[in-house]
C-alpha cells in the first residue's frame, strides 16, 4: 500500500481541496435538519463501503478526505452547508445499500453505477464521474499476449454479477463461452488467482489498483470500448429522499465549476497512463 500511497501523493492532496472547499461553508444548515431530512439534525451522515479501496479511500479512512471518493464527498458536504466535523461515516455493504427500505445514510458513495433497475429502489444525484472498463490478467496466462477484441473471444471472463463490467463483457467482448459472475469483486479476484477464469473485468481505476498493488503476478491487459454501456457513478440516496434535490444540484455545481475534473485528475488520471485500448 505504500507504493500507491507515495504514487497518489505525488499527484496532489485532494483532501486539502475538500477541506478548503468546506471551510468556504462553516455553518451547518440552519433549518432543523430532521425537517430537511437528513438522518442527524445538523449532520450529513456518507456512507462508504465497509472496506473501502484505493484509489476511492486512501488507508480505509474516509474521514481524512484523502482518495477520490472521500474527497468528492467532502466537496458535496461543503455544496450542502457542513464543515469537515459535522460529517458523519457509516459503513455499508454494497448490496445493502442498494436494496430497498430506510437508510442509516443521507448519501451512499461507493462506486454505484446509475441504471433504471437500481432507480427502481434507490435515487441517484447526477453523475460525479464515468469509469470506462479494462481487463486484468496473470502473466503468463491464457491473456498474455491478447491485443485485441478478438483475442478476448475465447477467454473464459469474469466480473462481479449485476455490474457494468458484467454487462460490458456482453455487449463489448460477446465471448465464446457465458461469463463467470461473482458475489463480489474480492470473490471474482479470488477465481483468477486460482485458474477459474483467464481474466476479469473492471472498472479502469479499480482495474489499475488491483493489477499493480492487489493481485500478485497480474497486469493489464488494456481498455475495453464503451460499446454503449455508459458507467456512469451517482451518490446513492434512499428512494424519493427529500435530500435528492439537494445533493443533484451540489454535484452539478462541482463538475460546472472544475472541481470534479480536478478531483478526478489529481487522484485517477495516473491510473489510466500507458493502458492500451482494446479494438
Amino acid at each position: 500500500m505504500t507504493r500507491i500511497r507515495t504514487r497518489l501523493a505525488a499527484v496532489a492532496s485532494a483532501a486539502a481541496i475538500a477541506l478548503s472547499l468546506a471551510a468556504c461553508a462553516s455553518d451547518a444548515p440552519s433549518s432543523d435538519g430532521a425537517d430537511e431530512g437528513y438522518i442527524t439534525p445538523g449532520k450529513l451522515t456518507i456512507a462508504t463501503g465497509e472496506t473501502a479501496y484505493e484509489p476511492y479511500v486512501i488507508d480505509d479512512n474516509p474521514e481524512s478526505g484523502e482518495g477520490f471518493e472521500a474527497a468528492v464527498a467532502y466537496a458535496v458536504a461543503a455544496e450542502l452547508g457542513f464543515a469537515p466535523e459535522d460529517v458523519v461515516w457509516v459503513r455499508t455493504s454494497f448490496e445493502a445499500a442498494i436494496a430497498p427500505g430506510p437508510k442509516t445514510f443521507d448519501f451512499n458513495i461507493q462506486q454505484y453505477t446509475i441504471t433504471d433497475e437500481r432507480k427502481q429502489a434507490v435515487d441517484f444525484s447526477s453523475p460525479y464521474f464515468e469509469a470506462s472498463q479494462a481487463i486484468v490478467a496473470l502473466k503468463g496466462g491464457a491473456a498474455d499476449g491478447v491485443a485485441s477484441i478478438a483475442d478476448l473471444k475465447p477467454l473464459v471472463l469474469g466480473a462481479m454479477a449485476g455490474s457494468t463490467s458484467a454487462t460490458t463483457i456482453e455487449k463489448a467482448i460477446e465471448p465464446d463461452s457465458d461469463p463467470q459472475l461473482y458475489n463480489s469483486n474480492e470473490d471474482a479476484v479470488a477465481a483468477l488467482n486460482a485458474g477459474q477464469i483467464d481474466a476479469l473485468v473492471l472498472d479502469l481505476p479499480t482495474a489499475y489498483v488491483a493489477a499493480n498493488f492487489y493481485i500478485e503476478n497480474a497486469f493489464l491487459v488494456g481498455e475495453l470500448p464503451a460499446a454503449g454501456v455508459p458507467d456512469q457513478w451517482g451518490l446513492l440516496l434512499a428512494k424519493d429522499s427529500p435530500l435528492t434535490p439537494a445533493v443533484t444540484a451540489a454535484v452539478d455545481k462541482l463538475r460546472e465549476d472544475g472541481t470534479l475534473a480536478e478531483l478526478q485528475d489529481k487522484w485517477l488520471s495516473v491510473l489510466s497512463e500507458g493502458v492500451p485500448q482494446l479494438q
